[in-house]
C-alpha cells in the first residue's frame, strides 16, 4: 500500500533485505508527526486525532496525543543532537505551557490531572513520555522554558508520584518521572521514593531468561520490551549509572536472544498479549540493546529486525490516506483494540525510534544488514521462566510461539473468573495469524464440554520446557473454568505437552477428573481462505475421527476478513489421552501431517511417536512431565 508522505530512495546495498537506512527512520518520525500535528488544538496541548474515543474521555485522549507524539519528536531531536529542522520541540514547549496552565472558566487544553489508576489513570501513563521527552531534549526545551512554566510542569508530573498507579508496568511511570526531575535538579525524597518502589517491584517481578512478568501473577507479553527493559535501561543509559546499566542491560541481552526470534522473515512481530496497536514498538527492545550495547545481536542483525518492523506496518496500511496511524493492526481492526485504546493510543509506536539515539555513524546504521533469526535456519527455543517455547522455519519465515505459561489473571482472581482472553488464553501465536475474535470458534483451544457448559483456559501453571538441535517442547496444567453454572468441576484438571519439530507440533492432552458424558474438543490455527497458508490438524489418538471439521469463524483475524478453523472433538470421561498433530505453514510442497507420524503409543502416563523418514522417536511421560527425542 502506498505511503502518504515522500521516503527517501531504498538502499538494497546497505540494507539488501528491508532497503530501509536511518535516513528512512527519521522520514517516518517526520511524516508521523506532521499529519497528526493537522489535529492540534489553537494553544497546541492536546493532538485530537479522529476516531473513537477511549473510557478516560476525549480530554485525555488529547493528551495521549501530544504525549505519545512528544516522544517520537524527542527521539528524533535528540539522535540529531539537537537539530529540530521542522520546529518541533518549539510547539511542544507551548503545548507544555497551556497544558500545565490552572483550568479556568473557558478552558479547553489544560490537562486531566493526575489520580490513582482506578479514577482517572491514563494521564499517569502519559506522564512519562512527557517527562521522557523533556529529559531527551533537556537542553533545547526544558532549560529554555520561563520559571513559571517549569514549575507548573514540575506540579503536573508530580501527580504522578503522589498516586497508585495500576499494579503492573504502570509503577515504571512515576519512575521514569522521578528519573527526570532528579537529572534536571529537582530530585528529592518523593522521587527517591519513588524510585526505589519501582526497582523492588521490578525485581519481584522478575521471572528469569529475561523476561519479567507484568505485575504480579504471570503475564508475559510485548510490555516486556517496550515498558519493563526500555525504562530502567534507557534511564541508566540517559543517567551514566553504569552499575545500574550493567545490572539491567545484561537481563535486557538475556531478553534479545529469545525475542530476537520472534519476529518473523516479512518482519511481523508475535500477534501475542494485549495493546498490539502500538505495531512496530515491538522492536524498540532490539533498538535499544543495539543503543546501549547490551545486546546478542550484530548491528546488521539489530536493524535488519527494526527496519522489517517498521516496513512490515506501513507496507500494510496501518496509516490512514493522511498519513495518521490507525488503531488496529495493518489496517482498522476491532479486536486488536482494548478498553483503554484511543485515537492517539498506536502511537506507542513511537518508542521504536529510541533507534534514532543511535548516532548517523554508529554501526546501527552503517553496517550492512543481516539476516534476522528465523532467515538463517529453522529454530526451536524453550524458554522455561515464562513457559514459551518458541518454534520458527525458514523456509516460510513462520514464527510460531507455544504458551504454556503467559495468562494474565490476576493472583486475587484465582481460578473461578470464567472467560477465555484471546491474546494470552490461547495455545499458540505466530507472526501470520491472529486469535480469533471472542463469540468466535477460538483458535488454538482446547475445551472439555459437560452439562451444555464449554470451559476456557484461565490460570496456567507450567510444568517446565527444554530444547535440543531442532526441536524443544513445553508443559502446563490448568483447570478448566466454566462461564455458566458453577466456574469449577471438581477434580478436573487439564496436562498440556507441544513439542515442536521441524514446521510440526504434536499436541499432547491428558484429563482426568472429566464427568461421564463430558468430551473435549481441540482446534488448529485459524487462516482464511484467500490467504497462502495451510493450517492442518490430524487426530492420532483419543478423538472420534482422525481428520478434523472445519469451522468458520466470522469476524477473522487482523489478516482475514474471516477465518476457517480445524476441530478434532472426542470423549473424555475419567482420565483419558489425546494426541494430534498440528501445522502452519506456506509450504505448498509440505508432506500431509497423516504421513508425517508412524506409530502411536499411548499406555499407562506415557505417549510414544514415531516420526517418518527421521528415524526419531519422541516420548512423553506424565507424573512427572519428561520429553524425551532422539533415534530410535
Amino acid at each position: 500500500m502506498s505511503i502518504p508522505f515522500e521516503l527517501p530512495a531504498e538502499n538494497r546495498d546497505l540494507s539488501p533485505r528491508t532497503g530501509y537506512t536511518r535516513a528512512h527512520w527519521e522520514a517516518v518520525a517526520d511524516g508521523l508527526l506532521t499529519a497528526a500535528w493537522r489535529w492540534s488544538t489553537p494553544g497546541r496541548a492536546l493532538l485530537d486525532l479522529p476516531g473513537r474515543p477511549s473510557r478516560s474521555g476525549v480530554r485525555s485522549d488529547g493528551l495521549e496525543g501530544y504525549a505519545r507524539t512528544f516522544l517520537a519528536a524527542a527521539f528524533r531531536v535528540a539522535g540529531a543532537g539537537g537539530d529540530d529542522p521542522h520546529g518541533l520541540l518549539e510547539r511542544y514547549a507551548q503545548g507544555l505551557a497551556a497544558g500545565t496552565r490552572t483550568p479556568g472558566r473557558d478552558d479547553t487544553e489544560s490537562w486531566p490531572l493526575i489520580l490513582d489508576h482506578d479514577v482517572q489513570g491514563q494521564p499517569m501513563v502519559e506522564s512519562a513520555s512527557v517527562a521522557l521527552g523533556l529529559r531527551l531534549t533537556a537542553p533545547w526545551l526544558w532549560k529554555q522554558l520561563d520559571a513559571g512554566v517549569r514549575d507548573r510542569a514540575e506540579d503536573w508530573l508530580r501527580g504522578a508520584l503522589r498516586h497508585t498507579p495500576a499494579p503492573n508496568n504502570w509503577y515504571l511511570f512515576p519512575y521514569t518521572v522521578a528519573g527526570f526531575l532528579e537529572s534536571v535538579g529537582r530530585g528529592d525524597a518523593e522521587t527517591a521514593a519513588a524510585r526505589r518502589r519501582a526497582l523492588e517491584l521490578l525485581e519481584g517481578w522478575y521471572r528469569g531468561d529475561g523476561w519479567y512478568a507484568d505485575g504480579d501473577g504471570r503475564a508475559f507479553d510485548h510490555y516486556n520490551g517496550w515498558a519493563l527493559h526500555l525504562y530502567p535501561v534507557l534511564d541508566a543509559h540517559l543517567s551514566g549509572d553504569a552499575d545500574a546499566l550493567a545490572h539491567h542491560g545484561a537481563r535486557l541481552r538475556t531478553h534479545l536472544e529469545g525475542l530476537s526470534l520472534m519476529s518473523g522473515a516479512d518482519g511481523a512481530p508475535l500477534h501475542f498479549g494485549r495493546s498490539l496497536t502500538y505495531r512496530f514498538a515491538a522492536s524498540a527492545a532490539v533498538a535499544l540493546g543495539a543503543v546501549t550495547g547490551h545486546t546478542p545481536l550484530t548491528p546488521g542483525a539489530s536493524r535488519r529486525i527494526a527496519s522489517g518492523g517498521l516496513r512490515y506496518f506501513l507496507d500494510r496500511g496501518a496509516l490512514t490516506a493522511d498519513g495518521l496511524l490507525g488503531p488496529g493492526w495493518h489496517g482498522p481492526h476491532e479486536a486488536t483494540l482494548q478498553s483503554y485504546s484511543g485515537p492517539a493510543s498506536p502511537y506507542w509506536a513511537s518508542k521504536a525510534f529510541v533507534a534514532l539515539l543511535a548516532p548517523a555513524d554508529d554501526a546501527l546504521w552503517t553496517a550492512r544488514e543481516e539476516a534476522a533469526p528465523v532467515e538463517e535456519a529453522d529454530r526451536v527455543l524453550a524458554l522455561p521462566a515464562p513457559g514459551l517455547l518458541v518454534q520458527a522455519t525458514r523456509a516460510d519465515g513462520i514464527v510460531r510461539l507455544h504458551n504454556h505459561g503467559s495468562d494474565h489473571v490476576r493472583p486475587h482472581e484465582g481460578e473461578t473468573a470464567a472467560g477465555d482472553d484471546p491474546h494470552y488464553g490461547r495455545q499458540a501465536y505466530s507472526t501470520r495469524t491472529g486469535p480469533t475474535a471472542p463469540g468466535n470458534v477460538p483458535d488454538n483451544h482446547l475445551s472439555v464440554e459437560t452439562g451444555g457448559r464449554r470451559s476456557a483456559r484461565r490460570r496456567i501453571h507450567p510444568l517446565g520446557a527444554g530444547h535440543g538441535d531442532g526441536w524443544g517442547w513445553a508443559a502446563s496444567w490448568h483447570r478448566p473454568v466454566f462461564a455458566e453454572g458453577p466456574p469449577m468441576v471438581p477434580g478436573l484438571r487439564v496436562e498440556s505437552v507441544t513439542v515442536a519439530h521441524g514446521r510440526y507440533e504434536l499436541r499432547v492432552h491428558r484429563v482426568t477428573g472429566a464427568p461421564e458424558g463430558a468430551r473435549l474438543t481441540h482446534t488448529g490455527w485459524a487462516t482464511g481462505p484467500e490467504e497462502p497458508l495451510t493450517s492442518a490438524l490430524y487426530g492420532l489418538h483419543g478423538w472420534d475421527d482422525p481428520v478434523p471439521e472445519l469451522l468458520r469463524a466470522p469476524q477473522g483475524t487482523a489478516w482475514t476478513r474471516w477465518a476457517r478453523v480445524p476441530r478434532l472433538t472426542g470423549r473424555c470421561a475419567g482420565t483419558s489421552v489425546h494426541v494430534s498433530l498440528a501445522s502452519l505453514t506456506a509450504d505448498t510442497d509440505a508432506v500431509p501431517l497423516r504421513a508425517a507420524v508412524g506409530e502411536v503409543r499411548v499406555r499407562e502416563g506415557t505417549v510414544e511417536v514415531a516420526w517418518v523418514g527421521t528415524g526419531a522417536r519422541t516420548r512423553i511421560a506424565f507424573e512427572p512431565v519428561e520429553v524425551r527425542h532422539g533415534e530410535r
